[in-house]
């Protein structure tokens, strides 16, 4: 069967082609198609086959693996290419780490991996034993060491090291979920570190999220999570608010200010806590939007001139003349302050695009990549590029390269701006803004169900100046932002399009 890569056959083809990297790059490629076994190259040496494994652990069972460890690659195969297909799209926007060193997750061009037990025998006891945890039973040491052995607690202790950016009750929660049932969260700041607690519903939970987040970065280079099992098996919860969360009792007050710990709580943190490694520093603009996205190990450049390749789009839809803010129907200014645009001249599906820093340039990947716009799916990347580059004076290069460094529509150019608290991935809720008095809502159901869609809900704040409006898609909520932000709705006024967390 042509599909089925054969361990035994495999190692001898790499031992007796020096050149292997060369081969390897026809064999599996980045076009390949989806495929059960996923090829991880770039592996730190002496990674561990635990380690390896938990890269796919939190997107379905693991059901096979090859170590080839003289060439720092692995071959892991799950269970459904379903489940492939949401590691690879995950790992497309956000760059797994291994021992802090980022690896390379691709397809393989084969559909199954059979392996030599002979040869790939400590591989095999190492899944087994994580088959083991992962169905409740009790792992086996046939591998020589004890590689997995059952959780201890459902509730993990969260140590955040390095926290140049600020993270939050929800950023944890949303980090974790990935995981299993998150039933309670309590943060709270010892000698200068911000620490969790954070129980799952099943221990065997908890200990996934241990295995694969253990040692990564929030955000680059920063925000390192420590983790470790609690001695504590249930949180006592008193209130609902940013300091501590228990999802299972919504009912909770909110309390005055951070709520009290329970004692036994803090007994186990003093014996628990470790020395301050990673000094909080002051909180910034960037700080606060990376905050909003709540994504683990952001990879790539985080200076200034963050720029991205946005590829697949539309080439026949262009921005309507209303909308002043960039000449392309890409719409990453709601993940930051686009500088540059630059549709490739030979290439006019694809645009570079300059935001005001790495950060910015970062969240709108994490948001945008994979999205459907104008009926074709977008694939947004971090480019190599440092800047766009604007044409040189006197040469026309037919209008395919935009300046936007001075335009007045920026909307994360004031430090400490309430928009830097309202970043959500695209939802098919969006939040409107800056509505003048006289505008009714047959006025503005009106105006977006123009843009080509069909208006599901909607709902005027108090003041209605503000409203929110419910299409009745994601790429149709897409498509109204790119065409009415920044609308010209008369009397100086310009409606102010995001989308929203909130559904009506």
């Amino acid at each position: 069967m042509e599909d089925v890569i054969h361990a035994g056959v495999f190692l001898i083809y790499l031992t007796a082609n020096g050149s292997d990297s060369k081969k390897l790059r026809v064999e599996d490629s980045m076009d390949s198609p989806p495929s059960r076994v996923i090829h991880i190259r770039k592996l730190p040496n002496e990674v561990s086959e635990t380690e390896v494994i938990a890269l796919g652990l939190p997107f379905g069972k693991v059901t096979n693996i090859l170590m080839l460890k003289g060439k720092n690659q692995a071959f892991l195969e799950l269970g459904t290419e379903e489940a492939a297909v949401t590691m690879v799209n995950y790992y497309t926007a956000v760059t797994p780490q291994v021992r802090n060193v980022p690896v390379f997750i691709q397809y393989s061009n084969h559909k199954e991996l059979k392996t030599d037990s002979a040869l790939n025998q400590r591989a095999q006891a190492v899944l087994q034993a994580v088959s083991a945890v992962q169905e409740g039973g009790s792992p086996s040491s046939a591998a020589g060491e004890s590689v997995l052995t059952p959780a201890p607690s459902p509730v993990l202790r969260i140590i955040i090291d390095n926290m140049f950016y600020p993270v939050t009750l929800d950023v944890l929660q949303q980090i974790f979920s990935k995981f299993g049932t998150v039933m309670k969260i309590i943060t709270f700041t010892k000698n200068n570190q911000f620490q969790a607690l954070l129980q799952f519903s099943d221990p065997v939970n908890a200990q996934q999220a241990k295995l694969s987040l253990d040692g990564q970065n929030i955000y680059n280079s920063c925000c390192t999570l420590r983790i470790d099992f609690s001695k504590l098996v249930n949180l006592n919860v008193k209130y609902n608010n940013d300091k501590s969360r228990d999802y299972t009792r919504p009912e909770l007050p909110a309390g005055d200010g951070q709520p009290p710990v329970d004692p036994s709580v803090a007994a186990t943190l003093s014996k628990d806590s470790t020395s301050l490694l990673g000094a909080i520093s002051p909180l910034s603009a960037a700080a606060a939007a990376a905050a909003a996205a709540g994504r683990v190990a952001l990879s790539g450049h985080s200076g200034p001139g963050g720029v991205l390749l946005v590829s697949n789009l539309n080439e026949e839809v262009r921005t309507p003349p209303q909308n002043t803010n960039t000449h392309t129907h890409i719409h990453p200014c709601v993940y930051g302050d686009v500088q540059r645009v630059k549709i490739l001249y030979n290439k006019k599906d694809s645009a570079l695009i300059q935001m005001s820093d790495g950060n910015q340039a970062q969240l709108a990947m994490s948001h945008l990549n994979g999205q459907k716009m104008y009926g074709k799916i977008i694939r947004v990347t971090l480019s190599k590029h440092q800047t766009v580059q604007l044409p040189r004076e006197g040469l026309d290069d037919q209008g395919l390269t935009k300046d936007f460094t001075s335009s007045p529509l920026h909307r994360f150019k004031k430090p400490g701006s309430k928009n830097f608290q309202n970043i959500f991935p695209p939802s098919a809720t969006l939040h409107l803004s800056n509505i003048p008095e006289n505008v009714t809502e047959e006025d503005l159901r009106l105006l977006f169900s123009n843009s080509g869609g069909t208006v599901k809900a909607f709902k005027f704040f108090q003041d209605r100046k503000m409203a929110l409006l419910q299409m009745s898609t994601v790429e149709e909520a897409i498509q109204a932002l790119i065409d009415l932000h920044n609308y010209d709705m008369g009397r100086g006024h310009r409606l102010r399009v995001s989308f929203s967390k909130s559904t009506i």
